[in-house]
């Protein structure tokens, strides 16, 4: 049965028709449709059942905050659940189906809970699967999981793409309607940058449906004037089909385009997210018509006034031939206005208001319309669609004075402002008795990080709910935003008649002596099955926060976030415990404003971008040459390079003893490169490492620990000090990024005002070690700088230019070798890694890579973070007390280290570790004692933390902890190896190769 208007529909293409299926029936619409409207169209009021109980539910409003028509889209690798039929636009070959009930929508087996509902009232699982507790696991648990969710969960792997989009401007102005427009003419003709997005596909919002006239125009002819005004500025951009998802801290705020959800196989990305940074938010995302609770408002046919009027204005979508108007204000007058100038009846507009006239009331009358005032419903008459209504006195307790047949249910309670993205940031609101509804604070506003305010909100959003007040209202606004950036402009809003409005009634229940009746389903949230009973039940039974009744008895929890139903749940409860709504309070607005795909948070990282690889400047000269790599963190870095022929043990032993004797060339790359400088950069050090830095002079560099609160060493590596206020810091390859996200941690949350600044330029140098006893005459071939012994001491560093490339060059050396380290820009570390192997190869120079590196550090018995350390370990626990500074009061970790569990003479302790036949021990092998523990095995007494072949000493050598380790010198320890055979080995020094060090000092 079509219920298509022959004529109308402002959004239609009716030359163009879409064919679409809905369970699997083929059924058409045209450009320009929703879901929803095309469905309601073919005669489909029914679109989907309740959560809990399973109940018959229809389309119900006409945008983002519809609770009830929710559908799987598509299939396969773009099937999607709990997509929004009001929101999402007809496309050719669209596949859509219901959810949430068996075997079919028409007759589902759950609706059984309906007629158990007197059993099943709020917070019942709560009481019900408790006892007897062995039913849990084998009975309630497996039932719950099967009953849990409404649509399926995808299975098979995403077809289409997301990104991620950034974005700077002076001013974001979210949401299209007249206000938005409004306020981003007055932003952009100050001369600001300004981003206007709106989330719905076509610009204005209500106004031309609701026959605004603006400057002596129909709305749509101003709107359209408006927007091509905009689009003529180079300082504004436009984006429809985006929604403000969120707003955070100083300005910050995402933003959810649908970019190809209304094509089918798009090559574009589908989704995008938008990461803005805004000098100025203006917030222009209008409000929400509320819902009335009556019993039986959930049949299908029972609309919002508003929406009734969008399908019938927007799509041409009769919702019945016979429209029954229930209200507490004006605004559904105008509902009844469009019907009737469709051609379409309106039996009774039912007004809750004992007396109202003039207006929009006066217009209704003189059409025709049967006006009943201090009237209300006691019941919507009807099971899966609606067939009458029962009328009563609003007044009374619910008795009913007569029956009107009717297709149709047309409620309206009045409008609450979305301020949803106006709290999510901080922003305060009021309750406005006049207009029954929550509306922003101005005067605590959201405030940026120089304490100033960098949030407005206008329109109806602000609660101003007539077209001049929201025209004006948004002028002011988009004006407050300019001045607040330093740019003056007049506003100079579009005019509109003044509107005259009868007092609208604070009615929540009807009739008003209802809503203790059990029988009587009345509901607040549509979704969740949540009626009045069910508050007024929570708040009997002690759950008198907001917040706590929320949760007991899940009202706003639905995927629509409470848009319909919060205000009503909170004006029942403030009833209930006989309080002000005020003062009960509202809950608290948590981004996303709508859900928004996992897709686009994701964005790019997926499949190999999952978790990018990062190359450095000399990958592709690294993979042409035979490296085969290791992962550390996220980068790739050479672990050796096998000659042909050349097994890659055999390959690091050569490398080893090539750098040893001669010159090796390593790519140190991704060492992090943390630059900290500020006048309390000094300070702000010292409490970061364990050492002292502040003492460090221009021109040295010094190795330091860094160790996290609860005392454990978590990273290691070289400070040089640059400038009087500037301190270099490297870290190791994988603590880059955790160890400038620790920094700016400790300087926002606890020293944040110090004045510091950090930068991460890890990615911003190649840097290269030239290592061995020829490294100085490599670089003397290079030419450019004096790297003499007597100008370039160890732990020096200078600036200058290498074959005419600016270079830095620590003289640091983690091999025990006579070692430099250049840092070259990113752009040239091909070029000087080339220049060193031109002028080496007469030395026999060769590249090493990370298992060469870690063979040499341990000869030398430097510590790997990681392999040393296992977040258990402290410095003092490695013999690094001398890098425990004594002249300063305190470093992060210190009063960890000084508690009992730290300071116990029997933790152990770093050692060396030489096998009596030479071999190699196994990598994490344990020394074991005499004895069991209570669980019958063996006792340890320490462990294996590094074990290598040293070519250099021709034997397997080791590191350790070992209990009382440095006091055991000579002992020999018992290593079982996995397969029952014993390892025997030494407890020595664990400097295994030049322990004077005189082979560095060079």
């Amino acid at each position: 049965m079509s219920t298509r208007l022959a004529t109308g529909g402002r959004l239609l293409n009716r030359r163009k028709q879409v064919g679409f299926t809905f369970n699997g029936r083929r059924l058409t619409g045209f450009e320009g449709d929703t879901l929803a409207s095309a469905l309601l169209a073919q005669g489909q009021a029914l679109m989907g059942r309740s959560f809990k109980y399973h109940r018959p539910r229809g389309v119900v409003a006409s945008g983002s905050e519809e609770p009830n028509a929710l559908m799987n889209l598509g299939r396969g690798g773009r099937f999607e659940p709990n997509q929004r039929a009001t929101t999402t636009e007809l496309f050719d070959g669209l596949e859509a189906s219901s959810q949430n009930h068996w075997p079919s929508l028409d007759f589902d087996v759950g609706e059984i809970n309906a007629s158990l509902s007197r059993f099943l009232p709020a917070g019942f699982y709560y009481k019900t699967f408790i006892h007897p507790r062995p039913f849990w696991k084998h009975v309630y648990e497996p039932f719950i999981r099967r009953s849990a969710g409404l649509g399926k969960a995808p299975k098979d792997r995403d077809v289409d793409r997301y990104e991620h989009f950034n974005i700077r401007t002076d001013v974001v102005v979210i949401g299209g309607g007249i206000a938005g427009l409004q306020a981003a003419l007055t932003v952009a003709r100050s001369g600001a940058e300004v981003l206007l997005i709106e989330q719905a596909a076509h610009w204005g919002g209500r106004a031309p449906v609701d026959g605004a006239v603006i400057d002596g125009r129909p709305a749509d002819e101003w709107i359209a004037g408006a927007v091509a005004e905009l689009e003529g500025m180079e300082n504004v951009r436009l984006r429809l089909r985006t929604m403000g998802s969120g707003v955070y801290d100083h300005g910050y705020m995402l933003a959810y385009e649908r970019v190809a959800d209304h094509t089918l196989g798009d090559d574009r990305p589908r989704h995008r997210l938008w990461r803005i940074r805004a000098r100025q938010i203006v917030t222009a995302t209008g409000a929400i018509e509320r819902p009335l609770a009556f019993a039986g408002n959930d049949v299908p046919g029972v609309m919002l006034a508003s929406a009734v009027r969008d399908y019938v204005a927007n799509w041409a979508v009769s919702p019945g031939d016979r429209t029954v108007i229930v209200t507490n204000n004006d605004d559904a007058y105008r509902t009844a206005l469009a019907l009737k100038a469709a051609g379409l009846e309106v039996p009774a507009i039912l007004d809750a208001r004992p007396s109202v006239s003039g207006g929009l009331v006066e217009e209704a009358r003189k059409i025709g319309i049967r006006v009943e005032q201090g009237r209300g419903v006691a019941k919507v008459l009807g099971r899966k669609r609606v067939e009458g209504v029962a009328v009563c006195s609003q007044s009374g307790e619910g008795a009913v004075l007569e029956e009107i047949p009717c297709e149709a249910v047309a409620m309206s309670g009045g409008w609450s402002p979305v301020v949803h993205l106006w709290s999510h940031c901080g922003g305060r609101l009021r309750w406005d008795d006049s207009l029954c509804h929550f509306r922003p604070d101005a005067d605590k506003a959201p405030t940026g990080a120089d304490g100033q305010p960098v949030a407005v909100v206008v329109g109806a959003a602000n609660g101003e709910l007539h077209t001049g007040e929201i025209l004006r209202d948004a002028a002011e606004g988009g004006a407050t935003a300019a001045r607040r950036l330093g740019r003056e402009v007049e506003p100079q809003a579009a005019s509109a008649e003044a509107e005259h409005a009868n007092p609208m009634a604070p009615v929540w229940v009807m009739p008003q002596g209802a809503g203790h009746d059990l029988r009587a389903k009345m509901w607040l949230d549509f979704q969740n099955d949540v009626k009045v009973t069910d508050v007024q039940l929570a708040a009997r039974e002690g759950f008198e926060s907001v917040e706590h009744a929320k949760r007991y008895t899940t009202l706003g929890m639905a995927t629509d976030q409470g848009k319909l139903s919060n205000i009503n749940g909170l004006a029942v409860l403030a009833h209930t415990l006989n309080e002000d709504i005020p003062q009960v309070g509202t809950t608290t607005f948590r981004p996303p404003y709508t859900p928004i795909s996992m897709g686009s948070i994701a964005g790019e990282a997926r499949g190999e971008l999952f978790q990018p690889v990062r190359r450095t400047p000399m990958h592709d000269w690294h993979e042409g040459n035979g490296a085969t790599w290791e992962p550390v963190g996220h980068w790739r870095r050479p672990y050796a390079y096998p000659r042909p022929g050349e097994s890659v043990h055999d390959a690091v032993q050569r490398e080893v003893k090539t750098t040893r004797d001669s010159v090796g060339l390593l790519d140190a790359s991704t060492l992090g490169k943390i630059v900290v400088k500020g006048p309390d950069a000094g300070r702000f050090l010292d409490m970061l490492y364990t050492n002292m830095m502040s003492t460090l002079k221009v021109g040295r560099c010094r190795y330091g620990l860094m160790c996290s609160e609860n005392g454990f060493l978590m990273d290691d590596g070289v400070v040089a000090r640059l400038s009087e206020d500037t301190w270099l810091c490297h870290t190791t390859t994988g603590g880059a990024d955790r160890i400038h996200a620790h920094m700016e941690e400790w300087l926002q949350t606890e020293w944040w005002g110090w004045k510091v600044y950090t930068a991460n330029l890890t990615e911003q140098y190649a840097q290269i070690g030239v290592v061995g006893p020829k490294a100085r005459a490599v670089l003397e071939k290079l030419g450019g700088m004096d790297i003499s012994a007597d100008n370039f001491k160890f732990m020096d560093w200078a600036d200058g230019e290498l074959a005419g490339i600016p270079a830095r060059v620590f003289r640091i050396s983690f091999s025990g070798e006579l070692s430099f380290e250049v840092a070259v820009p990113a752009s040239r570390g091909r070029e000087f890694w080339d220049l060193c192997l031109d002028a080496g190869r007469e030395f026999g120079i060769a590249p090493y890579g990370t298992e060469a590196l870690h063979i040499m550090r341990a000869e030398k018995g430097f510590i790997m973070i990681g392999d040393e350390t296992d977040g258990t370990v402290i410095p003092q626990d490695l013999g690094l007390d001398w890098a425990i500074s004594k002249k300063k009061d305190d470093y992060i970790g210190k009063r960890a280290q000084q508690r009992e569990h730290m300071a116990r003479p029997d933790r152990w302790k770093l050692v060396g570790l030489e096998t009596l036949d030479g071999s190699t021990l196994p990598d994490g092998a344990y020394a074991v004692a005499e004895g069991t523990n209570a669980n019958g095995q063996r006792i340890t007494q320490g462990r294996v933390t590094s074990t290598y072949h040293s070519p250099t000493l021709g034997r397997g050598i080791a590191m350790g902890l070992v209990l009382h380790g440095p006091d055991r010198m000579g002992e020999v320890l018992d290593f079982p190896k996995v397969d029952g055979t014993v390892v025997q080995a030494r407890i020595v020094d664990p400097v295994f190769f030049d322990k004077d060090g005189e082979k560095q000092n060079v």
